[in-house]
């Protein structure tokens, strides 16, 4: 059937084929199937190249002479393909031997991954509109197709033997397929049912080409209307762009103001921690002042016990020095408390200096929480584990101070014990003193009363055993004190192992710091991403002139046809087989793949096009320029 000579303007995309009762009819009609699928395939590859050449931009899936070549190459593909008997019924499809090239070409093996990987394709027929959508992509659309016809043997599986591709118009069709390498195709698969895709082959694209002068002067303005529908396209897309940014931007703007009243929370939390770190320097100082105080009353009292000891040793008999013994023991027992005492000074010190260290750490979390805006939520759980670790210490100081209480109160009960002593060695010096007076009397009255020096001395004997007795009684208290010094000493390493805890939340301490610093970058970044978007919305503005400016550019460029270009403008080096030839969408020229490899959106293209290195460079100035 030729174009435009019987039916209506277009033609459905299934053939119907109907079978002649006999043989030869039958090959009669398969014969003028084949010039009509002919015929069709040359005129849509002419209107398409002319209609590529004249735009002089790439071909995107929306183009109408690209449409109509994929139906008529899928007709051509279809004809006298054997139908498959499956479970369902009978199916014909394409891409049967299409996923031969595969095998054959192993360059191919791309498109196959690519087609196979995408997961909106569900039938054969969307999955070889895919592959030829890929394949024309690649400028390789010809060379597979002339794979599959170099082994005819294989597509005899597919094919019946009358069909196009098994007869010499399919070998027409790949040379007519190699001229299409002159144009670059730029087609999206995503978003597109190519399932449920119906085509049309519409006739007045290719009525053009028999229109006079008048009707060359109507392409022209249909040429300039449908640019202008794709300008207004852009303008839209543009204008929907930008309302989404602003939208983008006031969520932006209410996330920071709930942000920032969450900030101003969260200072007033650290003002009151503050005042309560306050409150707790006070009372560890108050502590230090009175340990000091007990610690100095201590050792004055213990110097007048050690001169009033001297004092008394000069009167003192060879019967009291079992006494005098004890007494040297019961000074190394309070050297001993001594050191202990300072010891217990020195973990005060340590404690006012881990003191110290806590409250530098609170002053850089409130230089840290000036920049964490963004990120309050984790603040505040921050926040709390600190004031939980806070509480933590202040029961720890709490139960320490009732331990240094304690051993105030078990110090006061030893000095109490040591002024007993003193007073029980006081009256046995009085005794002396009288048992001495009483022997001088003895001695001048030894004849008159010697019966009064015996009852004397029985008193004597009975008071060496009350001092006797006495004696074991101190015996018993002092080891009282030993088993109170043991008990204490348990105490002191209770509070080590504290003191070990604490350096425990030192480490914890400096985790959380860390992960302070992390929150800062990520806000830092946050930051970032908000002056992009600024940058995003002031370039989007720009790019309505940018338009404008272009498309008057475009018209002063002029599309150098392939036959004039033999070596590349930039490195001058000449095209082959291996070297292909490619326009620069900007300026028109044809350079090699090294030297065009960049690509960039135009005004005129929506998508990424390929771009020379000058012009590259040249567009990229005037970005650069219009961002500043």
């Amino acid at each position: 059937m030729a174009p435009g000579a019987r039916g209506p303007r277009s033609i459905s995309r299934e053939f119907r084929i109907v079978g002649g009762c006999c043989c030869c009819a039958a090959r009669h009609h398969a014969m003028e199937e084949r010039a009509n699928l002919m015929n069709m395939m040359k005129l849509s590859i002419k209107t398409l190249i002319q209609s590529a050449l004249s735009l002089g931009r790439t071909l995107d899936s929306d183009f109408p002479p690209l449409q109509q070549f994929f139906v008529v190459l899928e007709h051509c593909l279809k004809h006298g393909l054997k139908a498959k008997k499956t479970f369902i019924g009978q199916n014909k499809s394409f891409f049967g031997p299409l996923e031969l090239v595969e095998k054959l070409c192993p360059e191919a093996s791309d498109i196959a991954t690519s087609v196979k990987n995408l997961p909106e394709l569900k039938t054969a027929v969307g999955r070889g509109r895919a592959w030829l959508y890929l394949a024309l992509m690649q400028k390789k659309l010809a060379d597979y197709l002339k794979v599959l016809l170099d082994h005819k043997h294989l597509l005899s599986e597919f094919y019946e033997p009358d069909a196009l591709m098994m007869e010499e118009e399919g070998a027409v069709i790949v040379g007519l397929l190699v001229g299409l390498n002159v144009i670059d195709a730029n087609l999206c698969l995503k978003g597109e049912d190519l399932d449920s895709q119906v085509g049309v082959i519409d006739f007045s694209l290719y009525l053009k080409e028999t229109q006079d002068s008048d009707g060359k002067q109507d392409g022209d303005i249909t040429a300039v209307l449908d640019q202008k529908h794709y300008v207004e396209e852009l303008n839209r897309h543009l204008s929907c762009t930008v309302t989404d940014l602003q939208n983008k931007i006031d969520c932006l703007e209410k996330t920071n103001s709930k942000l920032q009243e969450e900030l101003a929370a969260a200072t007033d939390r650290i003002g009151s921690l503050q005042e309560e770190q306050q409150q707790l320097k006070q009372q560890n100082e108050l502590i230090r002042e009175r340990s000091e105080k007990s610690v100095e009353v201590t050792k004055e009292d213990t110097k007048v016990e050690l001169d009033t000891y001297r004092q008394s040793r000069q009167g003192l008999d060879e019967m009291y020095s079992d006494v005098w013994k004890q007494l040297k023991e019961e000074k190394k027992i309070r050297l001993e408390l001594e050191k202990e005492l300072e010891l217990q000074i020195g973990m005060k010190t340590e404690m006012e200096i881990a003191m110290k260290l806590l409250e530098k750490d609170t002053h850089e979390k409130q230089d840290t929480l000036v920049a964490l805006r963004q990120q309050l939520e984790e603040v505040k759980a921050i926040n709390l584990q600190m004031f939980h670790k806070s509480q933590n210490a202040e029961c720890s100081l709490q139960q320490k101070t009732e331990a240094i209480s304690s051993f105030e109160g078990k110090t006061n009960e030893m000095m109490s014990a040591m002024k007993q002593m003193e007073e029980r060695l006081q009256h046995a010096e009085k005794a002396r003193q009288a048992a001495e007076e009483r022997c001088n009397k003895m001695k001048q009255e030894l004849a008159s009363r010697l019966d009064t020096c015996r009852q004397q001395m029985s008193q004597l004997d009975s008071k060496c055993s009350t001092l006797e007795k006495e004696l074991k009684s101190e015996k018993e208290q002092r080891q009282t004190l030993q088993r109170e010094l043991h008990r204490e000493k348990d105490a002191t390493s209770l509070l080590k192992t504290e003191l070990e805890q604490m350096e425990g939340l030192k480490k914890e301490l400096r985790k959380l710091q860390d992960e302070k610093q992390q929150l800062e970058k990520v806000c830092e970044e946050q930051e970032q991403a908000l002056q992009e978007m600024g940058l995003h919305l002031s370039q989007s503005k720009l790019k309505m002139e940018d338009i404008k400016e272009v498309n008057k550019a475009l018209k002063g460029h002029t599309w150098l046809k392939d036959d004039e270009a033999t070596h590349c403008k930039q490195c001058e080096k000449e095209f082959s087989i291996s070297r292909r030839k490619h326009h620069c969408r900007n300026c028109g020229d044809i350079f090699c793949n090294a030297c065009s490899s960049n690509e960039l959106a135009l005004p005129s293209y929506p998508k990424p096009v390929r771009v020379c290195d000058t012009c590259h460079t040249l567009l990229l100035q005037r970005c650069s320029s219009n961002s500043s």
